[in-house]
């Protein structure tokens, strides 16, 4: 079905590999279409309560792949097209959603990690604003997500500078959940990824509606939304669960309904 990406399900977790490590799992518009699809298709099924992004090879994604560009090509209908129905796609998507950065994400790679829920940094992995090296802006919604992570200054000298932000300093600066260690790094992603696909999935999603939600609503309008969003938790097996388990001195067993 795909052939730029590379897509499996295992215990929960859906994995999605960006799959043209020749190329440093550059862009072409193909892969646009087939990450949103792969999304698309983890999002309304109900096996999966979790997904991962990461890169084959020794790169996350480096950013569009340049041999698709020529002079007479209109970056804003590209980005109309094929990068922002993929971020979209991202974002409208209520599972928690882990970039696992294995290596370099620069560019438009840089704005499809910033689109995930957590950040997971190998110790070979970087992130650089490549954009105004090449004369451009931030785009796939990078500046958007950016300054929410480290604020306007930091965001600004990310991207006017277009320096590489290391492992560590990604970490240092909120950018990144976690640093891990290249030798655990499989096992410790699936543990991450398998712990939040065994958490209340719809809790999750509401707290991800409830987060874009402080972005965009005046105070009060936001404890409206906060009301109505719990009263949905409420509702939810999960939350039974939750309370049972509390109550007879267990664990928790969350079915992600």
């Amino acid at each position: 079905m795909f052939e730029t990406i590379r897509y499996d399900v295992t215990d929960g977790v859906a994995w999605v590999y960006l799959n043209r490590p020749d190329k440093l799992n550059a862009f072409i518009a193909q892969m646009n279409r087939e990450i949103k699809d792969a999304v698309k298709k983890a999002t309304f099924n109900d096996e999966v309560r979790c997904l991962v992004i990461t890169g084959e090879g020794r790169a996350f994604c480096s950013g569009q792949d340049l041999s698709e560009v020529d002079d007479n090509m209109d970056h804003g209908q590209v980005l109309r097209d094929h990068y922002g129905p993929m971020i979209k796609q991202l974002r409208n998507c209520e599972k928690p959603i882990i970039a696992a950065v294995n290596g370099v994400a620069a560019g438009a790679g840089f704005s499809l990690a910033l689109a995930c829920d957590f950040r997971l940094v190998s110790e070979k992995a970087s992130f650089i604003n490549a954009f105004i090296h090449v004369g451009l802006i931030p785009d796939s919604g990078n500046l958007y997500y950016l300054t929410q992570l480290v604020g306007h200054a930091k965001a600004a000298e990310l991207a006017i500078l277009g320096e590489k932000v290391s492992a560590e300093d990604a970490v240092a600066i909120g950018l990144a959940t976690r640093k891990i260690p290249m030798d655990t790094w499989h096992e410790d992603v699936s543990e991450f990824a398998t712990r939040l696909a065994s958490m209340p999935t719809k809790a999750i999603g509401i707290i991800k509606r409830s987060l874009r939600a402080t972005t965009l609503m005046s105070f009060d309008d936001y404890l409206e939304q906060e009301a109505q969003g719990q009263r949905l938790a409420g509702l939810t097996k999960d939350h039974r669960e939750g309370v049972a388990a509390f109550m007879e001195k267990r664990k928790p067993v969350y079915s992600g309904q």
